[in-house]
């Protein structure tokens, strides 16, 4: 994990941990929706040359640890994670809309801290408490039950 990330002129290592909410903390991430919400987010990264280190969906908000280029901004990925994310769920679960009249399917605001003031393995060892132990699926991203 202490890769670094590098091009004709930069080298790098940017972590960040985000964690974002549901509007009014709604426990609406489940199943489909659930899924398709993990989905989206990892199209997202990978667009956006993102990698996810370690992730969790759960019920009414998502944690991701993500290694980002030098070029972009926590808030530009956020503002690209949680928009885009809102926009596919909101047409896709037509249900939704009936919850989230406004349109806005995520809390205003979200979390973010630097990893550097404690080790990627404080972070993940923290993320992996959300997957149960009869869990078959190994990936980095946890769908939390």
């Amino acid at each position: 994990m202490t890769e670094q990330r590098s091009n004709g002129h930069t080298v790098s290592r940017l972590s960040v941990h985000i964690v974002w909410c549901t509007k009014y903390r709604y426990a609406v991430l489940k199943g489909d929706i659930q899924i398709r919400c993990r989905t989206l987010l990892i199209q997202i990264c990978e667009a956006e040359d993102v990698t996810i280190l370690k992730g969790v969906v759960s019920k009414d908000h998502v944690h991701m640890h993500l290694e980002y280029r030098p070029s972009s901004s926590v808030s530009g990925l956020v503002k690209k994670l949680k928009g885009r994310s809102s926009r596919k769920l909101q047409q896709e679960f037509p249900e939704l809309k009936k919850r989230y009249w406004g349109r806005h399917f995520w809390a205003i605001g979200y979390g973010c801290w630097s990893t550097g003031n404690i080790t990627d393995e404080m972070v993940n060892d923290y993320l992996e408490h959300h997957r149960k132990p009869e869990d078959v699926d190994n990936s980095n991203f946890i769908i939390e039950r």
